[in-house]
């Protein structure tokens, strides 16, 4: 899961099975059959109707609450509603369980082979958080089958088999990883499938909807779907479609294996929906803004976006941690190994889009410059190390941004960019350039060769294991160092490995540029230490910082600098203003109503991350990004 645009900071259970019977009617022959009914989805609601194979006596029906990708119980069982549960035309009673929430009981009568079941699915979460967040607007939808479909207990979500089928708006279009069986232009038949590849594979449609074929040399077949708000939303140039075609290209190359039968990259270009990426083995889920194809600010924002959510498919889906790998969805899930599942794939998908020519590698080495000094400049780290970041992951993603440099967050995101560049370089410099971690990504996601959705779980010690295949080390050593550190310094040993170093100037790198673009904030973080939005609202103040000790606070208002009324811009001059010289930075701040006047005692002007080449040193990191394939020749009226 990928669930922000490109770090900017300073920018910016008790399953209840009792009452589920030893023997299910329900078999791949005898589907549950579910239809999701898109027309109100403009509405904001979704509308279902089941028909669920049963045989008398006590059912527990169960709706899924930890869904993969997602690392935490976020099931929005709350947006449920309108449930019937009827049986030969007669309504039956159903009761919820008084401690699993997810769980419905009903008492199926003699007689009675099938249930029908209707629910609705209510659209109308705000536009954060991630697949149960807003999702629909008057021109698109995303389908994600979780927050419909109803499910007997006592099975492992693989062993249960469903029919799915859509009934879209006139005029819209869709995109899914699942096969069309049937139906017409506005009802569409897809073929039976296991719950898990249900849930596993959502449905884009719209009334403004672009399909492009990607690499078309390439099997198994790769799609680029994308649904927009407004046709003029959909106009990607030729640049931007190579780059995801020499995504496929990369990947294949780099993986050597595809565990999928097709590959549907489903885009969301909405600013009415939740802005994230979300995994699946088959196609993925990733909502940007709504201008991003035709910004090239926004566009750059979300290079990685794509690449992350691509790459999950080998590094999330396929081969995935233990702990992760629960079969269904209502046994907790154990997030220790995070920082393979997301971190590996964090820094895996920004080399993929420098390799594609997503990006630049001049504009990688930016983000990898603003990552590195995000994560220098987080006290929070002195107390939560690493490791802890991604056992706790399922009560941080949810956690305010307000001192979050102090709380930390889901830091093996970031933080795995820098431990995985550490350990690739470190891989290239014990061989002496003859091996890197391209051969342990072929060995270790590429395990089986090609092969059709499944998963393969793996333990520490099997990543120990695979490393040392490659080249022998103290693999285990070396990982723990990085996972329990509580220095209050980010690991910049891949960055020095890899030929660079962490430097700062008074000019903003080109991420930085187009964040402060795109968004309108102030770069202050590095210097006086808040993150302000446009309108002047501080959203977090870095523990120790001028700011700190100025007793500013996260959700205070500056209204005015050096008695003007605030701007981005009037509050970049006022920091650039006060180098060399000994004045304050004076602010009005409102807080809860309350104003005051605020002196920062700050002299040392604007402050950007850059990495800057140390000569003599082997260039290692330029190497990382080199492509590993070579686009086909286009000739001329291709």
């Amino acid at each position: 899961m990928h669930f922000r645009l490109r770090p900017m900071l300073g920018l910016m259970s008790a399953a209840v099975f009792c009452f589920s019977l030893p023997i299910h009617a329900q078999t791949a022959s005898n589907p549950i059959k579910i239809t999701a009914d898109l027309t109100d989805a403009p509405r904001k609601i979704i509308h279902a109707q089941m028909t669920i194979p049963v045989i008398p006596g006590p059912l527990t029906l169960l709706y899924a609450k930890w869904i993969p990708g997602e690392h935490m119980p976020d099931g929005p069982v709350d947006n449920l509603a309108g449930l019937f549960i009827s049986a030969n035309g007669q309504q039956l009673a159903w009761v919820r369980d008084d401690v699993n929430m997810y769980a419905i009981r009903v008492t199926v009568p003699q007689g009675v082979t099938q249930l029908e079941v209707k629910d609705d699915f209510l659209a109308t979460a705000a536009a954060t958080g991630f697949s149960a967040g807003a999702s629909t607007s008057a021109n698109l939808a995303l389908l994600s089958w979780n927050e419909l479909v109803l499910y007997p207990a006592g099975r492992q979500s693989a062993d249960v088999f469903v029919q799915p089928s859509v009934v879209l708006p006139q005029g819209w279009q869709y995109g899914t990883a699942l096969t069309k069986t049937g139906g017409d232009a506005l009802h569409v038949d897809f073929g039976t499938v296991s719950l898990e590849q249900l849930i596993d594979s959502p449905l884009l449609s719209g009334r403004y909807f672009l399909e492009v074929p990607l690499a078309p040399e390439v099997t198994p077949k790769h799609f680029l779907d994308v649904a927009a708000d407004g046709p003029e939303d959909l106009k990607l140039t030729a640049d931007t479609i190579n780059g995801y075609s020499n995504l496929v290209r990369e990947t294949g190359a780099l993986y050597q294996s595809r565990h999928y039968e097709s590959y549907h990259f489903l885009v969301t270009a909405s600013d009415q929906v939740a802005h994230f990426g979300l995994e699946h083995h088959q196609s993925s889920d990733d909502r940007v803004p709504e201008k991003t194809f035709v910004d090239d600010n926004l566009l750059l924002l979300s290079a990685d976006l794509l690449p992350h959510e691509f790459t999950h498919s080998w590094n999330g889906k396929y081969r995935r941690p233990a702990g992760l790998a629960t079969g269904n969805y209502e046994d907790p899930m154990k997030g220790n190994l995070l920082w393979v599942y997301e971190g590996l794939t964090d820094y895996l998908g920004n080399v993929l889009a420098a390799r594609s020519k997503i990006e630049t590698a001049a504009q990688y080495r930016d983000y990898l410059a603003s990552t590195a000094a995000m994560l220098d400049y987080r006290p929070g780290r002195t107390w939560r190390d690493l490791q802890d970041t991604a056992t706790a992951a399922q009560i941080l993603y949810e956690a305010s941004g307000q001192w979050d440099n102090w709380r930390r967050n889901t830091d093996y995101y970031a933080e795995g960019d820098l431990v995985w560049l550490d350990v690739d370089t470190t891989i290239r410099k014990l061989t002496h350039e003859k091996k890197s971690l391209n051969d342990f990504l072929a060995a270790f996601e590429g395990l089986g060769g090609n092969t059709p959705p499944k998963v393969v779980p793996y333990t520490f010690d099997d990543v120990v294991s695979g490393l040392n295949s490659v080249v022998a080390y103290d693999w285990a050593g070396f990982l723990q160092d990085r996972l329990t550190s509580k220095s209050p310094h980010a690991p910049m040993g891949g960055i020095e490995n890899g030929g660079y170093k962490l430097v700062f100037t008074d000019q903003p790198n080109e991420i930085t540029q187009a964040g402060i673009t795109a968004t309108g904030t102030t770069p202050a973080w590095w210097s006086i230490g808040i993150s302000v939005t446009s309108d002047g609202h501080i959203e977090d103040v870095l523990v120790g910082s001028p700011a700190d000790k100025a007793n500013l606070g996260p959700g205070m208002q500056i209204v005015a600098v050096n008695g003007r009324q605030f701007t981005a811009q009037l509050l970049g001059d006022a920091i650039r203003d006060v180098k060399g010289n000994t004045s304050p930075i004076e602010l009005i701040v409102v807080n809860t109503g309350t104003y005051r006047v605020v002196g920062i005692d700050y002299h040392d002007g604007l402050r950007y991350p850059h990495l800057e080449r140390v000569e003599g040193t082997p260039d290692r990191l330029d190497d990382i990004l080199k492509p590993m394939t070579e686009a086909p020749k286009v000739h001329p009226g291709e």
